[in-house]
């Protein structure tokens, strides 16, 4: 179950007029997930239960950013209450309740954080109904994998079966739940189609990377390495609109250790970056 947690606040917001589309470069990958990933090795063989646990905070994790694209594109009120069910899904889980003065919610269990944001996103559904009716829809099945987690899968299956957006999310998460249940092939041909589609929300360097990792699972130790490889190499060439060397995200730095790793010759091929000088130009 090693770095299982991938996935969990990612909603961003793009503007109703027609624009350039964004390739989702999730600020959680780079932060949020490798400390996942990290609770994820030191929990490793304590159980299906705790497994599922993670798969769904990771999958919470990915999606806040996404919310932050979404909710520019909800009205005032649809957008208000969809937010503050978010804040509930993301509330702090603690014994301790909160200081008096704080307006922060605290819930003692996971569960009951989940039960609670819920009931916020069904009345998100009841009030509102549209496209922020088809977001709150999603992130009731992805709770639901803390309260109901084979009826969460249902409700995933259901909504990655439909288009748009949350489709799409909806494929990236249940991708994770067969990979929590070791149905690795049927993971595999989630992540492929994500991989194949020219706008799949999620950042195609997570998701080329979480298909990387089925393969080493399924001792196609190649295909990893080729995979691994392409997202180290893409991010090693990466510039900005000012031709600027870009700094490599969490994931492509993990690309490049498991290169090393798997195939230290292959490893060799990629560019190694120079950084710039704040004058302009690479240094040395």
């Amino acid at each position: 179950m090693a770095r299982k947690k991938r996935r969990f606040e990612q909603l961003e917001a793009a503007a109703a007029a027609p624009k350039e589309k964004k390739t989702y470069v999730d600020p959680i990958q780079q932060r949020v997930l490798p400390r996942l990933e990290g609770a994820g090795s030191k929990l490793e063989g304590k159980g299906r239960t705790i497994l599922y646990g993670i798969a769904a905070l990771v999958i919470l994790a990915i999606l806040f950013a996404v919310f932050m694209r979404w909710n520019n594109r909800s009205g005032g009120s649809a957008q208000a209450a969809l937010g503050k069910a978010m804040e509930t899904s993301q509330a702090r889980v603690s014994d301790t309740p909160a200081p008096a003065s704080s307006t922060q919610k605290t819930f003692k269990t996971e569960k009951e954080r989940a039960e609670a944001a819920i009931a916020e996103f069904q009345a998100v559904i009841d009030k509102f109904g549209g496209d922020v009716a088809e977001k709150a829809k999603y992130f009731i099945a992805i709770n639901r994998l803390s309260t109901d987690r084979p009826t969460g899968v249902q409700e995933l299956e259901t909504i990655a079966n439909s288009s748009g957006e949350t489709s799409k999310l909806a494929k990236f998460a249940l991708a994770q739940t067969r990979v929590g249940d070791n149905r690795l092939d049927e993971a595999a041909t989630l992540y492929q189609e994500l991989a194949a589609m020219s706008d799949a929300v999620i950042a195609k360097e997570t998701i080329n990377f979480e298909l990387a990792k089925i393969y080493e699972k399924q001792g196609k130790k190649q295909e990893a390495v080729e995979l691994y490889f392409s997202i180290a190499k893409a991010a090693s060439e990466a510039k900005d609109a000012e031709g600027k060397a870009v700094s490599p995200s969490e994931t492509a730095t993990e690309a490049k250790a498991k290169v090393k790793e798997l195939d230290p010759e292959k490893a060799k091929e990629i560019p190694e970056s120079a950084p710039d000088s704040p004058f302009g130009g690479p240094i040395g």
